[in-house]
């Protein structure tokens, strides 16, 4: 029990170490100092500026930022639809894998396009090679669209008064080719020598300890699990995901894929504080966000080390924990990690099944997703809790009596609606499209592998992953046909781009204001106390929002397990 324990405060420490000095190294990247990898990747971004015919050096307002990110996207969305559904003809297919139906490559598409990786297929089954690849440059380029997004909020705020943001399309190259690249090269090496097959031969065929003939399904698994990782996406080369054992071969490479989804999100907390020369201020959302994830981390580990105390009456031997769904190489405590690591970064993959885990543990992973503001995705979680940030000093400029500003620049009613409107149509998707696939049971729920309580968690879960771009499911729910295919897809679409869409234009209009230099009465937002007040604004409009629908899913099924 120790031993696993050290294990998960191992994962959590080195990568905090590591994410200060990584989060200095990625503002310098966007301020355009000097790094190390210029000598490398400065000849390859002038030579894709050379051929596109972008000048980097064009400046764009808030509104063009927008166009752009909204522009190349739905590109990447057609030609994603005309390899998907057209897979079986197309060349690195040696299994044979058929096409993808119209609304499943629709699904699979949108997933993939706005770093949710929510999958309706198995990948060794239902993807060629060349669709597996396909989808790993989505990969990249979903995590670098979120982070060139961020940026706009950096830029916003390290100038006193600007309309001139950044070009878009540096951001997002130089996203790609001095952070994701570096990394899943790194990560790639790693996972190679540890036995993940990287290969485009077809299925392996072996004899197994009892002398039966049977065929393993490999790959370039490699090079497609490292952006998976770093670009928080999570979407598995094989349907069990990480918990696959060519997809995550041993405890070490549980580490490093672990310290690959965490670094990012983490780092570009310490970035920002970098970026606009408020290092205290980067501190303070690290500190709101490390106490959230803790809250929801410690009680899911306890509880999967715990057992299920059902099983415990039966006489059953539980000192390894809750270990059904789980891999013994990786054991109860680093499975119940990995759950909530995975939710409340919004990378979505898999180490065990959470269908398996324990009610409560259920409830706190989707808790990370409804709330979606602790570390959060690559780019992702610096939007998400800048909502929460701009509530926070409205709420706090009332209770004063002042005129809320923030950072010199006051926020008016217009900043205001577009908050709230981000802040509230989260829960909005979540709880209308839960309600929805109840009460229409015969396309909804009848799919459904469990009834009662932990059925209904499983429909919550499905569209709390889908709004929150996570992509992780209980997978109890047969989600494969036409209803999830195209209401995920809609919450997909939805959940991504409008918390995109909305920080983004705050972040533009309150460039423009006039700065006012700060005074005695000024709001400090770079202090404990402003700190609890946003972790409050947090509870109180994510949390709370879902506690009925909790309470009928996972809470009652709790009860209903203790009864027993």
């Amino acid at each position: 029990m120790n031993t696993e324990i050290l294990g998960v405060v191992a994962m959590f420490v080195i990568t905090l170490l590591l994410a200060i000095p990584f989060g200095k190294y990625i503002s310098k990247v966007y301020t355009g100092e000097k790094t190390f990898l210029d000598p490398v990747f400065k000849p390859v971004e002038r030579f894709f500026y050379k051929t596109s015919g972008i000048n980097p050096e064009n400046e764009m307002n808030w509104k063009q930022h927008l166009t752009a990110l909204l522009t190349i996207n739905f590109l990447w969305f057609f030609m994603s639809m005309l390899i998907l559904m057209n897979m079986s003809w197309l060349p690195l297919n040696p299994d044979g894998n058929p096409d993808m139906s119209p609304d499943l490559a629709f699904n699979t598409t949108i997933s993939f396009l706005v770093n949710c990786n929510l999958q309706h297929y198995s990948g060794e089954t239902g993807m060629s090679y060349l669709g597996q690849i396909w989808l790993m440059f989505l990969q990249f380029v979903s995590a670098a669209t979120g982070m060139a997004a961020s940026i706009v909020i950096f830029k916003a705020f390290r100038e006193k008064s600007t309309e001139k943001l950044g070009n878009f399309y540096e951001y997002f190259l130089k996203s790609t080719t001095r952070i994701l690249l570096p990394l899943s090269f790194l990560m790639g090496a790693v996972m190679v020598f540890q036995g993940m097959p990287m290969t485009f031969n077809g299925k392996d065929k072996m004899i197994t300890l009892e002398g039966k003939n049977v065929e393993v399904s490999t790959g370039p698994v490699a090079a497609f699990v490292p952006i998976k990782h770093v670009g928080t996406n999570g979407g598995g080369f094989f349907g069990a995901n990480g918990a696959h054992p060519l997809e995550n071969p041993t405890y070490f490479t549980n580490m490093v894929e672990m310290f690959a989804q965490f670094i990012i999100p983490m780092a570009m907390v310490f970035a920002f504080g970098h970026f606009i020369r408020r290092k205290k201020f980067g501190y303070m959302i690290f500190g709101v966000m490390t106490v959230g994830f803790l809250l929801l981390a410690v009680p899911t580990v306890i509880m999967e080390m715990n057992g299920n105390p059902a099983i415990s009456q039966m006489g059953i031997d539980q000192s390894l924990g809750a270990m059904e769904g789980k891999e013994i190489r990786f054991g109860s405590a680093a499975s119940g990690f990995w759950s909530i690591v995975t939710t409340v970064i919004s990378t979505g993959s898999i180490n065990s099944m959470h269908d398996s885990a324990m009610p409560l543990s259920g409830m706190t992973q989707m808790l990370a997703m409804m709330v979606n503001a602790f570390y959060g995705g690559d780019g992702a979680g610096i939007l998400n809790i800048f909502i929460y940030i701009i509530l926070a000093v409205f709420i706090s400029g009332l209770m004063v009596g002042r005129t809320p500003e923030f950072m010199g620049k006051k926020i008016e009613a217009r900043e205001m609606k577009i908050a709230m409107i981000v802040a509230l149509f989260h829960p909005f998707l979540i709880l209308v499209g839960t309600a929805i696939a109840t009460y229409f049971p015969e396309v909804g729920t009848s799919t459904l592998n469990n009834p009662g309580f932990h059925g209904f968690s499983e429909v919550l879960y499905e569209y709390t992953s889908s709004a929150a771009n996570n992509g992780s499911g209980f997978e109890g729910l047969g989600d494969n046909n036409l209803f999830w295919n195209i209401s995920t897809g809609i919450v997909l679409l939805l959940g991504r781009f409008l918390p995109i869409i909305g920080p983004v234009a705050i972040a533009g209009l309150l460039a423009q204001k006039k700065y006012i230099p700060e005074g005695e009465g000024t709001l400090k937002t770079d202090t404990s106390t402003f700190g609890l007040m946003t972790f409050a604004v947090i509870a109180i409009i994510a949390a709370l929002a879902f506690f009925p629908a909790l309470a009928l899913g996972p809470i009652a099924e709790y009860f209903s397990m203790k009864s027993l």
